[in-house]
C-alpha cells in the first residue's frame, strides 16, 4: 500500500506508534538503523537524519562523512515481534548527499533507477525470490555454534524436521508485514531450509529480501537459534543459494507466457548471460561463494535451458503469471538491491541491442563429459578472478562508483 507523508504522520498519532527504527543498508547488504521518536518523524522526511558514514564499511572516508537517512514514506510497516503496546514501526530510507542529491553508494536508489528504466522502455519487472538459510544451536551463552539445528534432508518433516515450528513462524511474521510467503520447506543441508516468496515489483521484491533476513534471524535468536545466509556455512554440505526468478510484463502481459519464446525474451536473457560475469562478484561476493558454483546443483558454466536445474539460467514449466526465467547462481549473501539492479540492467541491455541468445544446453551438465562441456563459458572460478572481471567491466562502470566497487574487494 502506498502511502504519503500526511498520511504515515497521521497513522503513527493515531496507533500508538512510540518508536520508529529507519532502516537503511550498506554497500554490502547488511541492514544498519537509527532510531528516532515519533515526533521526529516529520523533520526526518523533510531533511532527513544525519548519520556518520565513515563509520560504515564502504561509504565515506571521514574527511567527508555526513550523510542524511530520508525515510519513504511506502515502507511503513509495524514489527510484530515488538510490543502492540506502545508500537515500534520501521521505514527503509534513502541515503541523501547534505545538499539532498542522491547518495552514490545507495544501493536502494541505484534499484528505483533500475525501475524507472525499465519503466520507460515499457516493461513492468516481477520479482518472485526462493531464499536458503541454515539455523545453528547455540551455546550456553546464546552465541551460534557450528551445530546445525537438525540432521534433516529435502523436504524431511518432523521429528527429522525440527526448524518446521521455526518456519511456520518466519512465515506468520512476513504475513503480518504483508510478505506473502508461497511455499517454505527443509532443504538438503543439515539445518537447512528455504522459503520462496510470491513474485512482487521490483522495488518491493528488493525491499522483501532485506525485511526476510531480519525476520529469519530474528525469529530465529526468539527460539534459541542463529541462523546463517553464509554461501557455504557447513564445509561440504550444500550452499545457501538465492534463486531469481523474474517476469517482464509488457502492455499488462507477461512476454515469457508464449508457447514459443519471444524475441524480447530472448535479448532479455541473452543481457544476463553476457553480463554475468563481470557481475558475479556482486551476486556472489564472498571468497566462500566461489565453493558452492558448480556443487549441489548450483550452477557452474554460463548456460540456459528450458527447463534443466543445472542451468545457469532455465525456464520453468509453468503458465500464465508464472511464467518465467530463473536465474540460479546468486548466493543469499548478497546485497539484494545491488543484485536485483545488475541482473535486470544487464537484460535491459539486452533488450536494447537485441543481443542474440546462445542455444540451450539441455543435457545435465553435473553429469556432462569434458567433450560436452569444454566449449563452454565457466563462471568465475574464485572471489579474486571475478573482482578483476567487475573492475575491467564497461558495464559495470556505467553502473557504479569505483569507489563501491573497490569496497568489494575488503568484503572476504
Amino acid at each position: 500500500m502506498a502511502y504519503t507523508e500526511t498520511e504515515v504522520l497521521q497513522y503513527i498519532e493515531e496507533n500508538d506508534v512510540k518508536f520508529i527504527k529507519l532502516f537503511f543498508t550498506d554497500v554490502f547488504g547488511t541492514v544498519k538503523s537509527i532510531s528516532i521518536q515519533p515526533g521526529e518523524l516529520q523533520k526526518a522526511f523533510a531533511t532527513g537524519i544525519s548519520f556518520d558514514a565513515s563509520a560504515i564499511k564502504g561509504f565515506l572516508e571521514a574527511d567527508n562523512s555526513d550523510l542524511f537517512i530520508v525515510p519513504d514514506p511506502d515502507t511503513l510497516c509495524v514489527l510484530p515481534w515488538r510490543p502492540q503496546m506502545g508500537r515500534v514501526v520501521r521505514f527503509f530510507c534513502d541515503i541523501k548527499n547534505a545538499d539532498g542529491t542522491p547518495f552514490i553508494g545507495d544501493t536502494r536508489y541505484l534499484l528505483r533507477q533500475t525501475a524507472e528504466k525499465a519503466a520507460q522502455l515499457g516493461y513492468e519487472i516481477d520479482i518472485g525470490t526462493e531464499c536458503e538459510f541454515y539455523l545453528f544451536q547455540n551455546d550456553v551463552n546464546g552465541n551460534a555454534t557450528s551445530i546445525p539445528q537438525d540432521e534433516a534432508g529435502y523436504c524431511d518433516l518432523a521429528p527429522l524436521d525440527k526448524g518446521e515450528n521455526v518456519r511456520r513462524d518466519i512465515c506468520l511474521t512476513l504475513k503480518q508485514m504483508n510478505i506473502e510467503p508461497e511455499k517454505s520447506h527443509h532443504e538438503s543441508g543439515p539445518g537447512q531450509h528455504e522459503i520462496d516468496f510470491k513474485y512482487d515489483s521490483l522495488m518491493t521484491a528488493g525491499d522483501n529480501l532485506v525485511t526476510f533476513k531480519t525476520v529469519v534471524s530474528t525469529i530465529a535468536v526468539r527460539n534459541g537459534l542463529s541462523a546463517s545466509f553464509d554461501p557455504v556455512p557447513v564445509p561440504d554440505k550444500p550452499g545457501n543459494g538465492l534463486h531469481i526468478n523474474i517476469s517482464l510484463k509488457k502492455n499488462g502481459h507477461n512476454i515469457f507466457d508464449n508457447p514459443v519464446l519471444p524475441d524480447e525474451a530472448k535479448y532479455f536473457i541473452a543481457g544476463i548471460m553476457k553480463y554475468i560475469r563481470e557481475m558475479t562478484v556482486f551476486l556472489n561476493p564472498k571468497k566462500d561463494s566461489y565453493t558452492r558454483l558448480g556443487r549441489f546443483e548450483a550452477p557452474k558454466y554460463v548456460t540456459w535451458s528450458t527447463h534443466n536445474r543445472s542451468q545457469l539460467i532455465r525456464i520453468p514449466s509453468e503458465s500464465g503469471e508464472r511464467k518465467r526465467l530463473e536465474l540460479r547462481s546468486p548466493d543469499a549473501s548478497c546485497n539484494p538491491y545491488l543484485g536485483l539492479a545488475l541482473i535486470i540492467n544487464a537484460g535491459l541491455v539486452g533488450i536494447q541491442n537485441k543481443l542474440p541468445l546462445d542455444k540451450a544446453v539441455d543435457c545435465n551438465l553435473y553429469k556432462a563429459s569434458e567433450a560436452e562441456t569444454k566449449n563452454l563459458q565457466q563462471l568465475p572460478a574464485s572471489f579474486a578472478e571475478a573482482l578483476e572481471l567487475a573492475k575491467k567491466s564497461d558495464f559495470i562502470a556505467s553502473l557504479l562508483s569505483s569507489d563501491l566497487i573497490n569496497a568489494f574487494a575488503t568484503n572476504v
